[in-house]
């Protein structure tokens, strides 16, 4: 079996007419992904719309219809395999699509490119889109300089572009000399995937280039195994099958584990008797992974969907309640102290209340901009108190950055999505 390539999640962010799509859709063109007879007629289309120009950005569009079907990958996402790397592409369409995919572990995104027109430069968003890159984590940055050819494909253009956002990143905090700048013209297919003929000027990577440059993440191996069961089949001959993701750690043959609530909310222990991943047997498996496997000592009945299966040295925490941030991303009015949503964490759903809205933050700096306030709306963020009224498996964000996101969901949407920072845990006698 070929080893697989590394996987990379890279998020591309921006003002919304810098080109982020037009970016995007001219990648897959350009690498062959996207059929001749399927740009034609995206161009068509766009033709038809007055867009002339904007084929491009139909490609990612085209997955509108998924967009609204889904239910935390409510932005679209496209595969491309470098050298290196399988990349998942993730066009956020806008801040809250991108707040509300990189809390839910969605798409954890690994490293980033902004997107900035060369002409109309660093925009009032741009600020707020790097201070939530920094808030979520993303070290690894691209400044994609696009557009230039409305620049005349002028170096001086783009220098001052490079100042501005320079200034920028200073500003929230990014160490400048981790940055890179790219120069580019999505539309005209300028340093995309091929060297521009257009700005002899510029020595950097081109997009695709610069994929390969970004370093390969990390996979939280060294955190303690948790795997959220998605879906338990009893099959004939084998037995019960819990299957899921591996978020963290690994996972082995003969492996003491407890799973956790459990039928009982105190845990079911068991032992790990075989694993299974693409129909072939593994002496272990690590984060990443998505496995079936049979437990020693464990039934049908013991265990259900949103439970998590941990290592039995390590195990992870029920709330009793808990803090976190959150991002109010779409509620049709306030959010108020008593508000009691559905919250998604990993694969369990658990009513939770809100009993206190500790501070809110200013999402220009990161301060506090008010204590205890008495509503929160669209657009903010806040550090709250959160009572379940379940049994829900949660860690905080300092112990297991994987089972500490969330989203809190309402009438079929997505309102808010957040992490947890601090808990109380659940006695479990």
């Amino acid at each position: 079996m070929a080893k697989e390539k590394t996987l990379i999640n890279i998020v591309f962010v921006g003002h919304v007419d810098a080109g982020k799509s037009t970016t995007i859709g001219r990648l897959m063109y350009d690498t062959g992904k996207l059929p001749e007879q399927e740009m034609k007629k995206l161009k068509e289309e766009a033709e038809k719309q007055g867009k002339a120009g904007f084929e491009f950005a139909y490609v990612m569009d085209k997955f509108k219809e998924e967009r609204e079907r889904g239910v935390t990958i409510d932005l679209s996402y496209q595969k491309l395999v470098t050298q290196k790397f399988e990349v998942t592409i993730i066009d956020a369409p806008g801040h809250k699509d991108f707040v509300k995919n990189m809390i839910t572990g969605a798409s954890q995104a690994d490293a980033a490119f902004l997107v900035v027109a060369a002409k109309s430069g660093v925009q009032p968003q741009t600020k707020e889109h790097l201070w939530l890159l920094k808030t979520m984590g993303v070290t690894q940055l691209m400044v994609l300089v696009n557009k230039m050819d409305e620049v005349e494909f002028k170096e001086e253009s783009y220098t001052k572009v490079k100042e501005d956002v320079s200034a920028l990143l200073t500003s929230v905090g990014y160490p400048i000399d981790k940055v890179t700048f790219l120069a580019s013209s999505a539309l005209k297919g300028d340093n995309i995937v091929k060297k521009s003929e257009n700005m002899s000027w510029y020595k950097g990577p081109t997009v695709l280039e610069q994929f390969d440059l970004f370093s390969a993440p990390e996979k939280p191996t060294n955190l303690p195994m948790r795997m959220p069961i998605q879906d338990v089949y009893e099959i004939t001959g084998i037995g019960t099958v819990p299957v899921g993701k591996i978020e963290t750690g690994v996972m082995k043959i003969g492996q003491k584990i407890i799973v956790l609530p459990g039928r009982s909310g105190k845990g079911v222990e068991g032992e790990v008797r075989s694993i299974e991943m693409h129909h072939e047997q593994l002496k272990e498996a690590e984060a990443g992974d998505n496995v079936g496997i049979n437990l020693r000592g464990l039934g049908k009945k013991d265990m259900a969907r949103g439970d998590v299966i941990c290592d039995s040295a390590q195990p992870a925490t029920i709330a009793e309640e808990f803090v976190a941030k959150i991002a109010v991303i779409d509620h049709p009015t306030v959010i108020a102290k008593g508000y009691t949503p559905v919250f998604h964490v990993h694969t369990g759903q658990v009513p939770c209340q809100i009993t206190e809205i500790v501070e809110k933050y200013d999402p220009k700096t990161g301060g506090v901009a008010e204590e205890n306030p008495d509503f929160l709306k669209n657009g903010d963020v806040a550090k709250v108190k959160i009572k379940p009224m379940g049994n829900l498996v949660i860690e905080k964000q300092g112990d297991n950055p994987h089972m500490a996101r969330f989203a809190i969901r309402d009438a079929g949407q997505t309102v808010a999505a957040g992490v947890c920072i601090e808990l109380t845990p659940k006695k479990l006698e």
